[in-house]
């Protein structure tokens, strides 16, 4: 396995999941449920969704330019709703200088494990830039068994999602929902 994708998968698949978790610590601690409330949290989830898309992807697909186009594409709408949030945050509560720490990092650790694949499948994104010898793989396959992730890898990281960011942000809307059904 490339050290690319060791440090994807060793290193910046835990830091987002505790830089995600400590996010959510922020919105508890700002008290979204009282301020900025459900629509706020269902843009985290959107969020969410945008990335989990491309880390699916990344997990179970057979890498190549095609998949590297959708996970850009999955971190462009990541970015523009990150940028609608903020915006739409800041008008209804005070967002703290940690949470936008957290924030930069919640941004540019999709895009460095688009880069962390990228460079492991270079003649795949040479060729989604219409460069270098290798045709563009469009299609998406299933990996085949041989580049298939470890079974506990796998096990271990859904288990990390559920308990540090799945848990956490239902919990999040429902807080929201429950006070915003309380305040009417």
């Amino acid at each position: 396995m490339p050290p690319s994708i060791l440090i994807l998968l060793y290193f910046i698949m835990p830091l987002w999941l505790l830089v995600g978790f400590a996010d959510w610590l922020c919105h508890r601690a700002a008290r979204i449920e009282s301020t900025a409330g459900a629509s706020e949290s269902l843009l985290h989830l959107l969020m969410f969704a945008e990335v989990g898309a491309a880390l699916l992807a990344g997990l179970f697909l057979q890498i190549n330019a095609g998949v590297i186009a959708f996970m850009i594409a999955a971190f462009l709408a990541h970015e523009a709703t990150a940028l609608w949030d903020v915006s739409y945050a800041v008008k209804r509560r005070e967002v703290s200088p940690i949470e936008q720490h957290m924030h930069s990092f919640l941004e540019l650790l999709p895009l460095l494990a688009i880069v962390c694949v990228a460079s492991a499948h270079w003649g795949q994104l040479l060729a989604l830039l219409g460069l270098g010898p290798e045709p563009a793989g469009l299609t998406f396959r299933l990996k085949p068994a041989p580049q298939q992730l470890p079974l506990a890898y796998l096990i271990s990281l859904f288990i990390g999602i559920a308990l540090f960011e799945v848990v956490p942000y239902v919990e999040e809307l429902i807080r929201c929902l429950r006070s915003g059904r309380q305040a009417a």
